[in-house]
């Protein structure tokens, strides 16, 4: 079948991997992908929430299955696009529908479901402009740390964790009066800080059954030792070693069970990834937040396990079925290094020449912010390329990637040298 994938990323061009060794796989194309997709499937120059692009696409390629890689569309409603449209109804999309994206899209409306599913989480409130003084006088009475968040999608950048409450009366105040994260952060959310070890569990459902995929750490700050700003993720590790069966079992039972049972109560279905980000305390399982997708760079070290083809994978979901799949999963560990631009996660140049690739043997090697330039790959974003190696164990694994990561070379590059230290 001809198969769309849409997206830009590191996650996409993983995934895009996984796709093209299927043998249900006729062509693939991707929207608007990057240097890394363009050398195994055919990139559209569209962006993924270019919703008529996407239909014209559909038609002229005679497209069998949409495959959403980021939030953006999924949010946005790209899933009830499709359904209302009479020439891509019968076209399988795989991803929840935007109703149940807001699972994603709103912090808000995720605290909500959780509450209504009695999903451990973090005690929160939720506060707007109408109600500002009203939050001021919450934050004056908080514990701290506290967690700020901004409703909406905010890149990624819409969490903010202020160790005073003056800092949080300042950062609450620039995200409702000043408009900090703009529209997103025009609702709210203030959160107890929960104290343990984070951890993704990554689920797979058509609205009815579910299968679990492998756990995953991924590490967010930009220095060595979990320090300065945050970013989309510097690395990741597949599987988590505290992530044992029970603990697994902890998290069918109180969290992936209860969320899917309580959204079809309310009338939602949840069709496609489920990513549940989680706090270890103690070795019970509380949740940080949902995503309406898989996650980058998490993706990167999950696909690599993937045993099984992909593509039966989101047929599965389609045709709910996915009760009837076999999930084989790799014993080996993974661990992805990003390597990023200089200045990332604040300002930074592109269009710098990578170099090196040729060196590259025994790891995988997914392109995130790179595009072509003159019969060049160059850099095209903050984060640049991911390199996931597989090995028995996370130092070794960890030892593929940095070696890997050093061969690679461009202007200002910069990588995190301690992907997995904290779990070894």
């Amino acid at each position: 079948m001809n198969i769309l994938l849409l997206g830009s990323g590191g996650r996409e061009h993983a995934i895009a991997w996984k796709i093209i060794q299927s043998a249900l796989c006729s062509k693939l194309y991707v929207a608007p992908g990057n240097a890394g997709t363009q050398g195994i499937a055919i990139n559209l120059d569209f962006g993924d929430s270019d919703f008529d692009a996407i239909k014209s696409a559909c038609i002229e390629y005679a497209i069998e299955m949409v495959v959403v890689g980021p939030e953006t569309p999924l949010v946005k409603g790209i899933v009830d696009y499709f359904l209302d449209d009479n020439l891509l109804r019968q076209i399988p999309i795989i991803g929840p529908n935007k109703v149940a994206a807001q699972l994603e899209g709103s912090k808000d409306f995720s605290k909500k479901i959780m509450d209504d599913c009695h999903i451990p989480t973090a005690k929160y409130a939720t506060f707007t402009n109408v109600n500002f003084e009203a939050g001021i006088e919450y934050l004056k009475t908080h514990s701290v740390p506290i967690v700020l968040k901004a409703d909406g999608l905010a890149a990624g950048k819409g969490v903010l964790i202020c160790a005073t409450i003056e800092e949080a009366i300042l950062e609450f105040t620039a995200m409702l009066q000043d408009h900090k994260f703009g529209d997103a952060g025009a609702k709210v959310v203030i959160e107890e800080f929960l104290q343990g070890i984070e951890l993704s569990v990554f689920v797979v459902t058509d609205g009815t059954s579910y299968k679990l995929l492998p756990s995953a750490k991924d590490y967010k700050r930009i220095g060595v030792g979990d320090t300065g700003l945050n970013t989309g993720g510097m690395g990741a590790v597949s599987p988590v070693p505290f992530a044992d069966a029970t603990f697994l079992k902890k998290v069918e039972n109180r969290v992936v069970g209860p969320l899917l049972h309580g959204l079809n109560q309310q009338g939602i279905t949840y069709k496609g990834f489920l990513f549940v980000g989680l706090m270890n305390m103690n070795g019970e399982p509380y949740v940080i937040e949902f995503n309406c997708r898989l996650g980058d760079p998490e993706t990167e070290v999950i696909v690599p396990r993937l045993k099984t083809d992909i593509v039966k994978v989101f047929q599965a979901v389609a045709n709910t079925t996915v009760n009837e799949l076999n999930i084989e999963i790799a014993e080996e560990t993974a661990v992805t290094v990003f390597l990023v631009s200089g200045g990332y996660p604040e300002d930074y140049v592109k269009g710098k020449v990578i170099t090196g690739f040729d060196q590259i043997q025994g790891s995988h090697l997914f392109h995130a912010g790179t595009t072509m330039h003159n019969q060049d790959v160059v850099t095209n974003g903050g984060r640049v390329l991911a390199i996931t190696s597989l090995a028995n164990t996370i130092d070794d694994a960890a030892t593929l990637s940095k070696a890997a990561a050093e061969k690679i070379q461009y202007e200002g590059k910069y990588f995190r040298n301690d992907i997995g230290n904290d779990l070894i």
